[in-house]
């Protein structure tokens, strides 16, 4: 088959990307012709309201976006496929279904997986929080079961924490452990700490701290040799990897396989080429949908000035950021700086923030 070529090739619909299109919509703005967005699915997932969905406080309508009313506003063709490989020095993008692409300009934001575990034998259902449309099966799975299970959520950042939380409302009958290699919530404050294990310990959840999974054998999960829990289920929320196909595709990535770019969210080795969200490395931004949000805004300016040749726009990373952890009750815990609460004032803000970015993204 033949490689289609384009102008400009937006590769990801996350919220980079969702922003920038929104912002040309609203300015006016027509990206060239033949510009396609890029996605492995119909609709995006938007990754805030996924433990209010799994809690029951949202329906699936209320959490993805309609890629195709929003691509065709935009004046752009919404194409549906993975990316396989891309050789940043051929320009050229060939999807798992071998069909190629070839590129002018291209932007990334095509969001990150999971780590994986160093062995897997394949004895528990394992389930990556990432992408969505993926844990999402492995879930109404559970559901449908509705019998009693061990499920360990593995992670200590805030999806992991949400997750946990969410689920445990959703499978009562599951006994729940929330397992981290390190302490839980180690980037927010003390206070949020705090709260968080308070919480997790008044809904009896169990939490092991300093705890690195490494295997899975025979249905235990094994830290250093030592079997720590056996389980039927696990999920995976520790983080996030690059995609597979990063460390090999030319650009220049930091040791995680990160897309390293500039304050202009330029590739440091081919300027072509844009990189924001989870999938790049930016000094300052964090891997964090409020920054990916903020980058996007930015891109909305930087994509019409790159292919103009004009002077670029800087997006400079805010030192702190707000952050809203769902409870699976309503309410969320919030940290900013040093400073945190709780309760179901802060829950209905953060549904009121939530909804506000469906509403400016959805179009009938």
């Amino acid at each position: 088959m033949k490689p289609t070529r384009h102008s400009l090739i937006l590769a990801g619909a996350g919220h980079a990307h969702l922003v920038a299109m929104r912002r040309w919509i609203e300015n006016g703005y027509s990206p060239p012709q033949g510009t396609i967005l890029l996605s492995p699915n119909a609709e995006a997932w938007y990754s805030g309201m996924m433990p209010g969905l799994i809690a029951g406080r949202f329906t699936s309508d209320e959490c993805a976006i309609d890629l195709a009313p929003l691509c065709k506003a935009c004046g752009i063709e919404l194409v549906i496929g993975e990316i396989a490989q891309l050789n940043a020095a051929k320009r050229e993008i060939v999807l798992t279904s071998k069909q190629g692409l070839e590129y002018e300009y291209l932007s990334l934001n095509v969001g990150s997986v999971p780590p994986q575990l160093a062995h897997d034998d394949g004895s528990i259902d394992v389930a990556p929080a990432k992408p969505f449309a993926n844990f999402n099966q492995h879930w109404r799975a559970w559901c449908e079961r509705n019998e009693s299970m061990q499920l360990a959520i593995l992670g200590g950042g805030a999806a992991a924490f949400e997750l946990a939380l969410a689920l445990q409302k959703s499978l009562p009958q599951a006994q729940l452990s929330l397992i981290c290699s390190g302490d839980m919530l180690t980037a927010y404050s003390s206070g949020l700490r705090h709260r968080a294990t308070k919480l997790l310990d008044e809904r009896g959840l169990k939490l092991h701290k300093d705890t690195r999974i490494d295997s899975i054998v025979d249905g235990w999960l094994i830290s250093d040799k030592q079997q720590i829990l056996k389980a039927q289920a696990l999920v995976i929320a520790t983080g996030a990897a690059a995609q597979p196909w990063q460390a090999g595709c030319g650009l220049k990535c930091d040791n995680s396989g990160f897309v390293e770019v500039s304050d202009s969210l330029q590739s440091l080795s081919h300027p072509e080429v844009l990189a924001s969200g989870d999938c790049a490395n930016q000094t300052g931004a964090a891997h964090s949908g409020v920054y990916a949000v903020r980058q996007g805004a930015a891109l909305s300016q930087i994509i019409p000035a790159l292919l103009d040749s004009d002077t670029l726009r800087e997006y400079k990373p805010q030192a702190r950021a707000l952050a809203l952890l769902a409870t699976a009750d309503g309410g969320a815990l919030m940290n900013y700086g040093r400073f945190s609460a709780g309760g179901r004032l802060l829950g209905m803000y953060k549904d009121y923030l939530d909804k506000g970015f469906m509403g400016r993204h959805t179009i009938d």
